[in-house]
């Protein structure tokens, strides 16, 4: 038998759902969610990958959930909401910087309010400022917790006051939370924050029957990803399957856990990486 490690195919990884063509399934019928980091950041290229706060919008819609699209770039989210509405969803776009603290709570009753209920929140939004710990400041570090932690515990707390009981948040780590190789210490602990606060949120939504879970994304192929590509070319060397993930699976992830589908799964850390945070790697 030859065991020698052939050439990767990516394409044998690939399917609808990979690329974001799969139709809706209507298994989000009826949920009113609440998108935090809809948008998506501009780089410069002519055809860019969809980034996770977008797929994730766009899914959801086509899922059947009419949606409150949150960003601090008026035109990312307007244009994650024209996209919602060209392909007959219900979406609402809403601008608002997490690291105004006073502004969350008015802003979830808002959202709330104008969906009819709540009974999803995803929490899509965060930042890296890719300093290494002899670079860091104060200054620096509290903005990336600010974003990072304290914005998704303050959209959590108003969330589980107007939710309905049943509902399910989900906050976006990172494989940076249980893979620290990037020389990124803000970052990576603030993530790894993120997977202890899910399971405190999951813990105080119990009483209501509300789910908190952590998606942990590794080496994805999005706007984000190809910023942090520029700046380590050879940062996917050996990725698993011979590619990187996609915003659309992410959003898949981020599907299940707000479905009723997943209703006994709680206070998880679902990875998204290929295998890649357990050793599953090329050669």
């Amino acid at each position: 038998m030859n065991l020698a490690p052939r050439e990767a195919d990516p394409g044998i990884q690939m399917h609808d759902e990979t690329l974001g063509r799969a139709p809706g399934r209507g298994r989000l019928q009826g949920r009113r969610v609440l998108v935090i980091g809809a948008g998506q950041r501009e780089i410069p290229e002519d055809d860019p990958p969809v980034g996770n706060g977008r797929a994730i919008s766009l899914l959801f819609a086509r899922e059947g959930a009419s949606l409150a699209c949150v960003d601090m770039s008026k035109a990312a989210v307007e244009q994650t909401c024209a996209q919602v509405h060209r392909e007959g969803g219900k979406a609402f776009a809403e601008v608002a910087d997490v690291r105004d603290a006073e502004a969350i709570a008015p802003l979830v009753r808002h959202c709330a309010e104008r969906l009819g209920g709540l009974d999803g929140l995803v929490l899509n939004v965060g930042i890296s400022k890719a300093l290494a710990l002899a670079n860091q400041t104060a200054a620096s570090w509290d903005e990336e917790y600010a974003v990072n932690v304290r914005s998704h515990m303050l959209f959590s707390q108003a969330a589980l006051e107007v939710m309905a009981p049943g509902s399910s948040i989900v906050l976006m780590s990172s494989l940076a939370a249980v893979r620290n190789t990037g020389r990124n210490p803000a970052y990576e602990s603030s993530k790894a924050a993120q997977v202890a606060l899910a399971r405190a949120i999951a813990v105080a939504g119990e009483p209501k029957g509300i789910r908190c879970n952590a998606v942990l994304p590794g080496l994805m192929d999005t706007p984000m990803g190809r910023d942090a590509s520029r700046r380590r070319p050879n940062r996917a060397a050996a990725v698993p399957f011979g590619r990187q993930g996609t915003g659309w699976e992410v959003a898949y992830s981020c599907l299940f856990l707000i479905s009723h589908e997943s209703s006994y799964v709680n206070a998880h850390a679902l990875m998204v990486d290929g295998g890649l945070g357990v050793g599953v790697a090329r050669v």
